[in-house]
């Protein structure tokens, strides 16, 4: 289980093809680096397509980044554990969940996140059981980088998942400045998004954001 966390975590999802080519140079470690120094809690590391040498050194990097957020990477559980990062998260094409809980202790840390992307509330059950440290579920809201999973599940859907698990509920699609507080008012132990941290223009933007999204917490 995961000790008493801030409420809420914040985690940036990265989408290194997302990035206008404006923002060149550092690209997705630029972003990274400074959602770090902003204050979020974690940085999921979402590149599918990068070879694990790739983002083997970027995981590495990312640990580095100033500010401590927990690295999470996304599917490869041989690159987590190679670069020491804080977890992985699975999603419907990755490993299932109970062989990578087993790594624990073994292979990992006993603390190892091992999170897991859940659309219905059998999926959260299911990944509860299997020993998951917590779950993503969405999409809450519409978003264009989830729109091949179907329609949004909307709020009422993401509190009935909240009220049906014990481990923590991160929501995930179309979450957004504006409709933050309502994930949270419905039971979300916090929130995950790609474009509300990458549209940010730096780092002074970015600790806004984290401190009307930790206002959000606060009012629970």
């Amino acid at each position: 289980m995961l000790p008493a966390p801030k409420i809420p975590i914040i985690c940036y999802v990265t989408d290194r093809k997302s990035l206008g080519e404006s923002e060149g140079g550092a690209g997705v470690l630029g972003k990274i680096r400074a959602a770090s120094a902003a204050g979020v809690d974690w940085v999921q590391i979402r590149e599918k397509d990068l070879s694990g040498r790739e983002l083997l050194g970027l995981a590495r990097e990312a640990v580095a980044a100033e500010g401590g957020a927990r690295v999470i990477v996304n599917d490869r559980l041989d690159v987590a554990l190679a670069a020491g990062v804080a977890g992985v998260h699975l999603g419907r094409e990755s490993l299932g969940s109970r062989d990578v809980v087993r790594c624990r202790g073994e292979h990992a840390p006993a603390d190892f996140l091992v999170g897991v992307s859940c659309h219905s509330l059998e999926d959260a059950r299911e990944a509860e059981s299997a020993g998951a440290s917590y779950i993503f579920f969405g999409p809450v809201f519409d978003t264009p980088s989830k729109r091949g999973m179907g329609e949004p599940h909307g709020v009422a859907r993401l509190a009935e998942i909240c009220r049906g698990v014990t481990i923590p509920v991160l929501a995930i699609g179309g979450v957004s400045q504006e409709n933050a507080a309502e994930c949270i008012r419905a039971g979300a132990t916090g929130i995950a998004a790609i474009r509300m941290f990458q549209d940010a223009r730096d780092v002074a933007g970015l600790k806004g954001v984290v401190e009307r999204l930790r206002a959000v917490g606060g009012g629970r």
